[in-house]
């Protein structure tokens, strides 16, 4: 999927940027969500399993892309489903695969982190396993051209907003890694670790203007701060 993530951003013309140490083995990652595009820059970011709402899995390429990598699958209209979800991500998470969701269950318009929901954390309380706080921001580079542009959010139309952002071709996709913790129970993981995505999405612009421009894209896991780059 991470090859496939790279196809697809560099066929809609989009730069990208990974910021931190990337996490490794049975880790649950959790983020803020913005678009449709946060788990192409996540797939490109760190190898993992992804929870994404059913509707996905029918979108034109999207959903091919998530089918292939693995996704799980959540009906958020069921209780019952995030349960097995749950129970899913035990599975991959016993494989030492990291699972990446967006615990604030739907997508915004960037102007705030809402609340996180602390149900899909409980694999993470019981396996004592580390909870990766990770920023995703879109970073505009013309007059005009806004964050908000580019997130997908409310009652919007997919395929038209698909377009628009198309039509855009001048951001570059952020995604930026905090410090792993450990929570003693699902509702610490939750407020928590919210804290902690919204204290990377505040700072997250600060390290984007401490970078050059585009370049070569580069991946390390050695090193604390990671900076990939791939040109238009």
């Amino acid at each position: 999927m991470q090859c496939s993530g790279r196809l697809v951003l560099a066929a809609m013309g989009i730069r990208w940027r990974v910021l931190g140490a990337l996490p490794t083995g049975p880790a649950v990652i959790v983020s803020n969500h913005l678009s449709y595009l946060d788990i192409v820059i996540a797939s490109v970011a760190v190898p993992s399993a992804f929870v994404a709402k059913l509707e996905i899995a029918d979108w034109p390429i999207f959903g091919i892309l998530a089918r292939v990598g693995g996704t799980i699958f959540l009906n958020r209209a069921s209780r019952l489903s995030a349960w097995a979800v749950v129970d899913v991500m035990t599975e991959r998470l016993a494989e030492g695969v990291p699972v990446l969701f967006f615990p604030e269950g739907t997508s915004t318009d960037g102007s705030q982190v809402t609340r996180f929901h602390s149900t899909l954390f409980a694999p993470a309380v019981e396996g004592a396993l580390q909870v990766v706080p990770a920023a995703i921001y879109y970073e505009p580079h013309s007059e005009g051209v806004s964050e908000r542009d580019v997130c997908w959010f409310g009652d919007e139309s997919f395929l038209p907003h698909l377009l628009q952002v198309l039509g855009l071709r001048d951001f570059t996709a952020v995604m930026r890694f905090g410090a792993p913790e450990i929570y003693p129970d699902r509702r610490t993981a939750a407020w928590r670790s919210h804290d902690a995505v919204e204290g990377l999405r505040a700072i997250v612009s600060d390290a984007n203007q401490s970078l050059d421009g585009a370049g070569t894209a580069v991946l390390s896991r050695t090193t604390r701060l990671v900076e990939t780059r791939n040109s238009r």
